[in-house]
């Protein structure tokens, strides 16, 4: 099979492999009786057709990643002369990564772990898990992963990165492969990158490294087999009083064979004396032989091996011994056994596990292996073997000579470092970790989820909706009711210049906002001509800067701000956020009248959260340091804002603005709060709680219960559940700016139009029915919401629902 799916089941020994039989078997007899002979060896076969083979496998596999993930860059247009188009290569793609999932999903069975292999299955998690979102799903890449500046050139680049996110886990080689793929999730999506993976959304896709080994015991007993020790006598006499020096490759652009070659004939070129004294045996396997790209290169390789053969070979003996075919594993075991020094020069490899395959072997003669840095295999093999540049032919020249002369006791401890790698990284812990991981990143993620909010039961929030006689909905603005668009568009333009409603949602919120019994605040931490723009031709109320500022759209802006709230800090931290925009290209601050915002989701993701560090530092050890000031951490943002400045702190006031305005002859008995907020603002789902945390404080719950209430404000009755209300009414916690001007007699808010009024003036005409507070929070899973609403769809969904069930002005 050419590459495959491990399912591992849930017994001993029950591990099934899926995979492309590699053979076009057009009738179903022939087809049934392939899939019966491959059953015996628990294989499953995956039939593709001629077309889709050609356009998967040898279109985008072989001529579109393969190509990209080694650095080569995309092929050129003469390359695609035979195909079609790299649209009709990708869905191909889609289309045989679906057939895989077709097969896996009718022979899978619940509590298997389902293991998918290579770039040839990148859009096969993705597939899997909208089969079945409990399925445990993990990938590996066994080549490398190009730094995020070269995915970024595929065209497919995003879709490709979030098939592979639906896995559980993510395993490459090395590190540095992991590290590209992270960074290319937060270059080219934009999403947050931790030390455990990439976490989008609250869902976390653990990236990790998983460096391969061999079965380095079939190796090691191979060794002692009459064929292999027979095959060892015969070489060891062929090429007696000459050291063998060996390559194992195959005949590949990334395998650096000329390179390899030319190297050699330096090494020869500069050391007369080992002309007769060594030898070169360069194994080259044939691939791809109808490429012509690979055809050119067989020419140049003989065409080097015969130029140096002849400037320095004798009648009876040539330096390099060049086999355009594979050995079988006997053949190659004594060659690796008889050699005294192994060659590697990859220009790119995931591992190479050639040179693990010599070292295994080498338990007698002890031989140094030179390697290429550019293969995975140097950061396990690295401190023993010799590390070159194969681009650099003088050095890899220089270190072959090191090697031929290299003492016993130095190849000693090299090889036994090596050796002590190779025995116990074996492929067989490979498997037995990645499996592992995965299940314990299963574990990890069902505890994560036990402590994320469910999804909103829709049906019940309508339901409730229609039963009650006074709603309020508060609607946060930037990702609740905006439409979704990647802050950053295809070849790194910005596309978001300013926010604006969401087309689909104009229509549900005009039917919400005439019903006579629904009251709509939209709270957002935008200023007011934002808010003006967006909402001004509805019937709703408006809180700018997280409600500092109030206004009904058929009236005038009213401020809700403590009357002696200190903005004196705001020049300083000012000059600090134009300093940094200064040296953070793309980045911006806005200046409101509560607030100040150093705004870096425009730039570069990395340098951005590294400058962002270094502001942060700027701010708490100069002009914040003696400050009452919040400092408010966003995704991509920084906001210096006055203590007490959140959207929980000022929700009391502006429902006492409500109120007031409208005259209420009946308490509220629906709320329903949408928002995608900041933490620090989550602190509006926890106003309506019925039950306050344990760390509120009593000084605040006694001036509360104590606070003066105006004649003016009715008076309601309470209900069984309105008693909760007001049990709680007496508990909620003020901010400390709050209970200190409670505490001295100064709570005096800046009001136009009417008298001041008590603190908990809102809170008191609150009388939920226990069930009928519907908090959500949005495309954020570890939040103090009641609820979930996933993506904006959904939140168009609700309202349309909402406003279908909505009276008429006129009823």
């Amino acid at each position: 099979m050419k590459f495959v799916v491990c399912v591992e089941g849930v017994k001993e020994f029950d591990t099934r492999w899926i995979g492309w039989a590699g053979v076009n078997v057009p009738d179903e007899v022939g087809q049934r009786a392939l899939t019966k002979a491959l059953a015996e060896m628990r294989c499953i076969p995956v039939f593709l057709d001629e077309e889709i083979v050609n356009e998967y496998y040898n279109g985008y596999c072989n001529n579109i990643l393969w190509p990209l993930f080694h650095y080569l860059g995309l092929p050129q247009e003469d390359r695609l002369a035979t195909t079609r188009s790299f649209q009709t290569q990708f869905d191909a793609y889609k289309k045989a990564n679906q057939m895989f999932a077709d097969v896996v999903n009718k022979h899978y069975e619940d509590g298997d772990v389902v293991w998918c292999h290579d770039y040839h299955l990148m859009f096969l998690p993705r597939c899997l898990k909208e089969y079945n979102d409990k399925m445990k799903v993990g990938w590996f890449l066994h080549t490398p992963f190009p730094s995020s500046e070269i995915h970024r050139t595929l065209p497919s680049r995003s879709e490709l990165l979030r098939s592979v996110l639906a896995a559980d886990l993510v395993g490459f080689h090395t590190y540095d492969y992991a590290r590209h793929f992270v960074s290319a999730c937060t270059r080219i999506l934009g999403i947050e990158g931790t030390p455990e993976g990439v976490e989008d959304q609250g869902k976390l896709t653990r990236v990790a490294a998983f460096p391969i080994g061999i079965d380095s015991e079939r190796f090691i007993r191979a060794l002692d087999l009459p064929e292999v020790q027979n095959r060892m006598k015969e070489l060891k006499e062929r090429f007696a009083g000459r050291k063998v020096m060996l390559g194992v490759d195959r005949l590949d652009m990334i395998k650096g064979i000329p390179q390899k070659i030319l190297a050699f004939e330096k090494f020869l070129e500069e050391n007369s004396h080992w002309r007769d004294k060594v030898v070169l045996l360069q194994i080259a396997v044939p691939t791809r032989t109808n490429v012509p790209e690979y055809q050119k290169l067989t020419s140049q390789v003989h065409e080097i091996v015969g130029r140096i053969n002849g400037r320095f070979g004798t009648l009876t003996a040539v330096p390099i011994h060049h086999l355009d075919r594979s050995l079988d594993f006997h053949a190659l075991c004594a060659l690796y056994a008889a050699t005294d020094v192994a060659l590697v020069t990859s220009l790119r490899d995931g591992m190479n596990l050639v040179s693990y395959e010599f070292v295994a072997c080498q338990a007698s003669k002890k031989g140094v292996l030179i390697l290429s840095e550019f293969a995975g295999a140097a950061q396990s093999l690295g401190a023993g073997a010799i590390l070159v540049n194969p681009w650099n032919i003088t050095e890899v020249a220089a270190s072959i000579g090191y090697a031929l002369d290299m003492p016993a006791d130095e190849r000693e401890k090299r090889h036994q470092f090596n050796f002590k790698h190779v025995t116990t990284h074996t492929s067989q812990e490979w498997a037995a970790t990645f499996v592992s991981e995965l299940n314990d990143t299963i574990v990890e993620a069902q505890l994560r989820t036990r402590q994320v909010p469910p999804l909103l039961p829709n049906k019940v929030a309508v339901d409730c909706y229609s039963k009650s006689n006074n709603r309020l909905i508060i609607l946060g603005f930037n990702a609740t009711l905006t439409e979704p668009v990647d802050g950053l568009g295809s070849g790194g333009q910005i596309k978001e210049l300013e926010l604006k409603v969401h087309p689909d949602l104009k229509e549900p919120l005009k039917k919400l906002s005439d019903d006579p019994k629904t009251t709509i605040v939209v709270l957002s931490g935008s200023g007011r001509a934002v808010l003006d723009k967006n909402f001004g031709e509805y019937n709703m109320w408006l809180a700018a800067e997280n409600g500092m500022f109030l206004r009904l759209t058929s009236s005038e802006w009213m401020t809700t701000m403590p009357e002696n709230l200190n903005m004196d800090w705001v020049d300083s931290v000012k000059h600090v956020f134009e300093y940094f925009t200064e040296r953070t290209p793309r980045s911006h601050f806005e200046l409101r009248e509560t607030s100040i915002i150093w705004n870096y989701k425009y730039a570069d993701v990395e340098f951005g959260r590294l400058q962002a560090k270094d502001l942060l530092q700027h701010l708490w050890t100069g002009p914040i340091s003696n400050a009452s000031l919040d400092v408010v951490q966003g995704g991509r943002s920084v906001e210096v804002r006055a203590v007490g400045v959140s959207k929980g702190a000022a929700i009391d006031r502006i429902l006492g603005e409500i109120v007031h305005n409208k005259g209420m002859k009946e308490p509220i008995d629906y709320v329903l709060c949408i928002g995608h907020f900041l933490a620090k603002d989550e602190d509006v789902y926890k106003f309506f709680e019925p039950e306050l945390p344990s760390e509120s404080s009593p000084m605040a719950r006694a001036m509360i219960s104590n606070s003066y209430r105006p004649s003016s404000l009715p008076r309601f009755s309470a209900s069984k559940s309105g008693s909760k209300a007001s049990h709680y009414k007496k508990q909620r916690s003020l901010s400390n700016i709050e209970i200190d001007r409670a505490s001295d007699r100064a709570s005096a808010w800046r009001q136009t139009g009417r008298d001041r009024i008590s603190l908990n003036e809102g809170s008191s005409v609150l009388d939920l029915k226990g069930d009928n507070y519907f908090s959500c929070a949005v495309a954020r899973k570890r939040s103090s919401a009641r609820y979930l609403l996933k993506t904006s769809h959904d939140i168009v969904s609700l309202l349309s629902d909402l406003a279908d069930h909505s009276s008429s002005p006129s009823t």
